[in-house]
């Protein structure tokens, strides 16, 4: 039994070690989706961000064709990488609605005057409150509303070149 003892150190160690590269090792899994896709937007009413450019508010999102509602804040460096992506989508005819995430109006304003407008209409969220409503847990994410006002898609993270195809096809999808 004692000799048995002696390799029980090791055993732990190994085990401590198999733990911690499962661990470093393990793919991703830290995206957290919205469990409102497939339901309708939360009832919600936001006062104008910027100057010339009004609210938003859940009524805004219903009826028509389906949109994109696109949550960002201008301190967010990935919300610049998809600006132009943003604005290839407007060019191709998709209706753009934001909402700005405890920001500013002039600090708002700069980033659309650098990085364009591809903008409708921009909500004021300062308390991250319709954010949250929505199930969104960071910038930029990207919501596809059917004419319903129900959320038919989300999109997590910066759009890419890569994922204008897939946003245009969640919104055919969503007619």
């Amino acid at each position: 039994m004692k000799r048995l003892l002696i390799w029980l150190p090791l055993v732990a160690f190994a085990a401590l070690a198999a733990v911690a590269l499962y661990g470093l090792f393990r793919p991703d899994n830290s995206t957290i989706r919205s469990a409102l896709v497939g339901k309708p937007l939360p009832d919600f009413n936001l006062p104008a961000m910027v100057d010339g450019k009004p609210g938003l508010t859940r009524a805004d999102m219903t009826g028509g064709a389906p949109r994109l509602l696109n949550v960002f804040g201008s301190w967010c460096i990935p919300c610049i990488a998809e600006a132009p992506q943003l604005m290839q989508l407007k060019q191709q005819g998709v209706a753009i609605d934001a909402i700005a995430i405890r920001d500013t109006g002039p600090a708002v304003q700069r980033f659309l005057s650098d990085h364009g407008d591809p903008y409708a209409r921009i909500g004021d969220d300062p308390q991250s409150r319709v954010q949250l409503s929505l199930g969104s847990s960071g910038v930029p994410e990207t919501f596809v509303i059917d004419a319903q006002g129900r959320i038919a898609h989300q999109h997590i993270g910066p759009i890419n070149a890569s994922d204008v195809p897939v946003i245009l096809k969640a919104l055919e999808d969503a007619r």
